[in-house]
């Protein structure tokens, strides 16, 4: 009947960073931060999860002095987003008899 919808992706702060992604090349975890308007140890363990999953990269750099963390999704993490958005539809649309 319907699928699970993916765990790792229903969580609000994962499901926000990840359609931003969607969206972008890549970004900053001062931007996520921003946009998703969570603290930054929240994120951070968010970003994790994510990335231990396989769905985005993270590149931890440093900008003079300042650590910089770059996220980018994969293709995994895309594929995985599209299937999420398929299987919410399917909720959305179901019609019972």
């Amino acid at each position: 009947m319907f699928k699970d919808l993916d765990p790792l992706l229903h969580a609000q702060l994962r499901l926000a960073v990840m359609s931003l992604l969607m969206s972008l090349e890549s970004a900053e975890f001062t931007f996520l931060k921003e946009k998703t308007n969570s603290t930054a140890g929240n994120l951070s363990v968010q970003l994790d999860k994510l990335a231990e999953a396989g769905y985005i990269s993270l590149e931890k750099t440093f900008r003079g002095k300042k650590p910089l963390t770059t996220c980018r999704i994969t293709p995994k993490g895309v594929a995985a987003f599209e299937q999420y958005v398929n299987d919410l539809k399917q909720y959305l649309n179901h019609n019972p008899l």
